[in-house]
C-alpha cells in the first residue's frame, strides 16, 4: 500500500469514525424518573424531584459535585469579607436562554421571589432568610450581608436556582408550569411537559459550561418500580434511577445493562406530632381518642423508636440498599455524631416504656406515608407497622401520592408521617427539619411534628454563626446529639441511590440522588 492510499483509506476511516460518533452524541436521551416533578416553578416547592429537575433549565451560584463538594456555579468564588458579608463573583458572558444577559439584578431578584411566593407547600425561604441586605457593586460582583454570622451561606446559594428577572418578574408558578416564563441558564431549554407523564427539553449550545451530549431529553415519570424496571429492559427509555432492589442481581447479570451507585446523603425518619394536645390519628384500641397526645411524651417517642428492627428492614425490605441510621444526616456529612447508635430492636423495653408513660395496654396509631417516593417505601411503613404492632401498638398504614401527601403533611393533618431528607451539612437539616418552627427566619420548615426544644435550637445557631468549620462541626454535632436524645424524629435508615443504563450510556452516581440528563456521557 502506497503512503498516499494509506493516508487516504485513514483519512476515509477518521472521518468514517467521527460520522458515527455524531449519532451517538447528538441522538436523544429518554430517562425513567421515579417521582413526579409536580412543578417546574424553581423556587415553588422544596422537593428532590423538583430540584433535580430545576438543574437542567436553572443554574445556582453554587454548584454541588457528585461527592458533595461546592464547586462554582454562576459563581466563580465567594468569600467572606467579615462575619456577617460574602463578596460573590458572578460568572461573565453568561446568557439566558432569551439570549439576555445574565447579572446581579437577576441574581437578587432570585433570591427575593421564594418569599413573595405565597401558599408554598415546601418553601425555599430557609434557604433566603439569612440575608439581611443585598449590595450590587457591580453587574459581576455582589455582596450579601446577613444579620449574624452565617458560615454555611454558600451552602444556601446552591439551592437557590437563578430565573430572569425579565422573564420572571410578573410571572406566576403557572407562568412556569406552562413555559412562558421558563427563562434560565441551564444546559438544557423548556421544550414541553405533561405534568404526571413527561417533560422535553433540548440542548442549550451555548451552555457557558460546554454543551451537554445529548441534542434531546425526554423525562417519563413513572413511579411504579415494575413499570419503570420494564421500560428500561423493553429500550424504551435508555436509563432509570431508583432500581428496583429486588432486580439488581437481574441487571447485573446481563451484559446489555450497567449499573452506577453510592450510598446517598438520604435518611428515611419519622416525623410525630408533637404539639397538638389530642392526636388526630392516634386513639386507644377500640377507637376512641385519647384525652391526651401520647406523642409528646419521650418515653413514648422512645418506645416507638425501640420497637423498630433496622437490622431486618435494611437486610430484608432494602435487600441490603441502606444502613441503619441514628443520625438526621448520613455518615460523612459535616454534624454527622458517630457516638450515637441506632436503638437496637427491643420490643419488650417498648412495652416497659409505654406502661411507665401511663399506655401498658398500648393504643393504636395510623401511619402515613408517600407512595413511590422512596427506594421501597410502601413495604417499609408496613414493615414498620407490623414491629410496632408486636410491641403492643395497633398501627394501621395510610400511603399517598406525592402530590397529596406532602401538603397534608405539612398542613400537620399526620400523628406519625415517614419523611425522607438529604442535605451536605447536618446544622442545615437541623435548622429546617427540627428547629422551632418559625415562618420569619425560616426555621422548622419541614418541621412536620412541630417538634421544639431551646437547647437544640442553640446549638444549631452556635453551629450555623460559626464561620471556623471545626467549631461550627462540634456545635452541629452536639445539636444532633440533643435532638435525637429527645426523639425529635425517629431515624430508620440511610438509603443507597442506584441507576441502570443501557450498554452505551454510563453515568457517574451522585450522593444527591439526582439525575442530571447533562451528566449522563455516551460510551
Amino acid at each position: 500500500m502506497t503512503p498516499v492510499l494509506r493516508s487516504f483509506l485513514f483519512a476515509v476511516l477518521a472521518a468514517t469514525a467521527m460520522f458515527a460518533a455524531i449519532p451517538a452524541q447528538a441522538a436523544p436521551l429518554k430517562i425513567g424518573l421515579a417521582a413526579e416533578v409536580s412543578t417546574l416553578d424553581p423556587h415553588y416547592l422544596n422537593i428532590a424531584p423538583n430540584v433535580a429537575f430545576s438543574t437542567h433549565l436553572f443554574d445556582a451560584l453554587v454548584h454541588a459535585d457528585q461527592d458533595g463538594r461546592l464547586v462554582p456555579g454562576l459563581a466563580t468564588s465567594w468569600r467572606a469579607v467579615d462575619a456577617t458579608t460574602w463578596e460573590i463573583k458572578l460568572r461573565q458572558n453568561v446568557k439566558f436562554h432569551d439570549g439576555s444577559d445574565f447579572s446581579a439584578a437577576d441574581v437578587v431578584f432570585s433570591l427575593e421571589r421564594p418569599a413573595a411566593l405565597k401558599n408554598s407547600p415546601g418553601p425555599f425561604t430557609s434557604y433566603t432568610r439569612q440575608i439581611a441586605n443585598k449590595q450590587v457593586v457591580d453587574a459581576h460582583t455582589l455582596r450579601l450581608k446577613t444579620a449574624t454570622p452565617y458560615g454555611p451561606l454558600p451552602l444556601d446559594l446552591s439551592t437557590i436556582f437563578i430565573v430572569s428577572k425579565k422573564a420572571a418578574q410578573n410571572a406566576s408558578t403557572e407562568d412556569f408550569n406552562s413555559g412562558r416564563a421558563l427563562v434560565g441558564t441551564g444546559p438544557f431549554r423548556f421544550a414541553s411537559y405533561k405534568p404526571g407523564d413527561s417533560i422535553e427539553v433540548t440542548r442549550n449550545d451555548n451552555y457557558w459550561a460546554g454543551k451537554p451530549a445529548w441534542e434531546k431529553v425526554t423525562f417519563r415519570m413513572i413511579s411504579n418500580d415494575a413499570s419503570r424496571l420494564a421500560a428500561l429492559l423493553a429500550g424504551d427509555v435508555d436509563a432509570i434511577e431508583n432500581v428496583p432492589t429486588a432486580d439488581l442481581a437481574k441487571l447485573k447479570s446481563q451484559s446489555k445493562f450497567t449499573l452506577a451507585q453510592k450510598t446517598s446523603w438520604r435518611t428515611i425518619f419519622w416525623h410525630l406530632d408533637q404539639a397538638s394536645p389530642v392526636a388526630r390519628h392516634v386513639t386507644d384500641k377500640a377507637g376512641k381518642p385519647l384525652a391526651a397526645n401520647p406523642l409528646r411524651d419521650v418515653r413514648v417517642r422512645q418506645a416507638l423508636s425501640k420497637a423498630i428492627n433496622r437490622q431486618a428492614l435494611t437486610e430484608r425490605i432494602m435487600e441490603g440498599l441502606a444502613v441503619p441510621a441514628s443520625n438526621i444526616v448520613s455518615p460523612g456529612i459535616l454534624g454527622y455524631n458517630a457516638g450515637l447508635k441506632p436503638d437496637a430492636f427491643d420490643p419488650e423495653g417498648a412495652k416497659k416504656l409505654l406502661a411507665e408513660a401511663g399506655y401498658p395496654n398500648g393504643f393504636a396509631i395510623t401511619l402515613h406515608g408517600p407512595k413511590n417516593r422512596y427506594i421501597n417505601d410502601e413495604k417499609v411503613v408496613q414493615a414498620v407497622a407490623q414491629f410496632l404492632n408486636r410491641a403492643g401498638i395497633q398501627a394501621k398504614v395510610e400511603t399517598l401520592p406525592l402530590s397529596v401527601y406532602f401538603g397534608r403533611a405539612r398542613s400537620g393533618e399526620f400523628s406519625m408521617a415517614m419523611l425522607g431528607w438529604g442535605t451536605l451539612a447536618g446544622d442545615f437539616g437541623l435548622r429546617t427539619l427540627v428547629g422551632t418552627p418559625d415562618a420569619e427566619t425560616g426555621w422548622g420548615s419541614w418541621n412536620w411534628g412541630k417538634y421544639s426544644n431551646k437547647t437544640v435550637d442553640e446549638l444549631i445557631r452556635s453551629s450555623l454563626g460559626s464561620v471556623d468549620e471545626a467549631k461550627r462541626a462540634e456545635f452541629a454535632r452536639q445539636a444532633m446529639a440533643a435532638a435525637m436524645k429527645d426523639y425529635a424524629v425517629i431515624p430508620l435508615h440511610h438509603q443507597s441511590a442506584t441507576w441502570a443504563m443501557r450498554k452505551g450510556v454510563k453515568y457517574t452516581a451522585r450522593v444527591d440522588e439526582f439525575t442530571f440528563a447533562h451528566q449522563f456521557q455516551p460510551e
